[in-house]
């Protein structure tokens, strides 16, 4: 039997992030309003979306005021490095009019992301507009 059940957008983008961290090898994802508010997320269950959420909002709020003083242009990419080679990875985009963060946990220096990253962000945008 066929499951008829529409989808939601936010149902659409989860699986989105799947697939994309799935790809990537990566642990977690989030797709955040600018505020840091949820929208979608995609993780393994030792991860905590919520917690990532929070952590984005900061990020974004921290970039935004560093634009602001130096006068830069709204940021393409923030990335943060820990001792152990892991980045947070904050992708500020806009999707019809929304600004939104695409988050990702890189789990080591040396991987590639930006590709499935550019093509989750295409997506993104793809979906909203429906």
């Amino acid at each position: 039997m066929f499951n008829t059940a529409p989808t939601t957008g936010s149902t659409e983008i989860a699986r989105l992030l799947a697939e994309m961290n799935e790809k990537g090898g990566f642990p977690i994802s989030v797709l955040t309003d600018r505020q840091g508010f949820p929208i979608a997320s995609a993780a393994n269950p030792d991860q905590d979306p919520d917690t990532q959420s929070a952590v984005v909002a900061l990020v974004q709020k921290t970039a935004s005021q560093v634009s602001n003083q130096l006068g830069m242009a709204q940021t393409d990419e923030i990335s943060l490095y820990d001792a152990k080679g892991r980045r947070l990875v904050c992708r500020p985009f806009n999707a019809n009019k929304h600004e939104m963060i695409l988050a990702v946990i890189i789990p080591t220096k040396e991987q590639s992301y930006r590709r499935l990253t550019n093509q989750a962000v295409s997506a993104i945008r793809r979906q909203w507009k429906l």
